[in-house]
């Protein structure tokens, strides 16, 4: 009777850990799953050197508001901007031709996807469609509050409506924010 109570404990608690998490793919994942499910894609594109990024992981990234949105609508990707991943995207292969495996610290060679979803700057967060098109990318830091605009904006299909700076004026003007820092 312990034995399948702490087996059973060890199963929930699993769970409540495994709910607690973004659910991180690849891009490669991320196009596939979009086949079998549209479902829009939101790209993490970080550096392992990038002090941003690490905030964003600790404190964005981490929070239950964002969490939930993201894997409730969302297929999240986490892509190493300098890192060696192969990625299949629109019938080209996306490499990092100039990537160097000694080097353990510091920059490395930027990725040509990175390059291709116009990556410029650390942290980037990119979304993607329902069908892999590229809608924009985000740069900077931003807090669980300042991410909430962009993650509904393109998940309700919003971003349509918004076609000039004023409008996106007034949209921002008029948004609700309901994430908790």
């Amino acid at each position: 009777m312990k034995k399948l109570l702490l087996l059973t404990f060890i199963i929930f608690a699993t769970s409540v850990i495994q709910a607690q998490e973004i659910n991180w793919m690849s891009m490669n994942d991320a196009l596939a799953a979009q086949k079998k499910q549209p479902k829009k894609i939101f790209v993490d594109a970080y550096t392992t050197w990038c002090g941003p990024c690490k905030m964003l992981d600790r404190n964005t990234f981490s929070n239950k508001d964002v969490i939930q949105y993201i894997n409730k609508h969302y297929y999240a990707v986490k892509f190493n901007a300098e890192g060696d991943e192969v990625v299949n995207f629109k019938d080209k292969v996306f490499k990092n031709p100039n990537f160097d495996p000694e080097k353990k610290t510091g920059r490395n060679a930027v990725h040509e996807f990175a390059i291709a979803m116009g990556v410029s700057a650390y942290p980037t967060m990119v979304f993607f469609d329902e069908k892999g098109g590229f809608l924009t990318p985000v740069k900077g830091y931003l807090t669980p509050e300042k991410l909430e605009i962009f993650l509904k904006i393109f998940a309700t299909d919003d971003y349509k409506k918004v076609k000039t700076d004023e409008e996106w004026k007034k949209y921002q003007e008029e948004f609700e924010n309901t994430f908790s820092s």
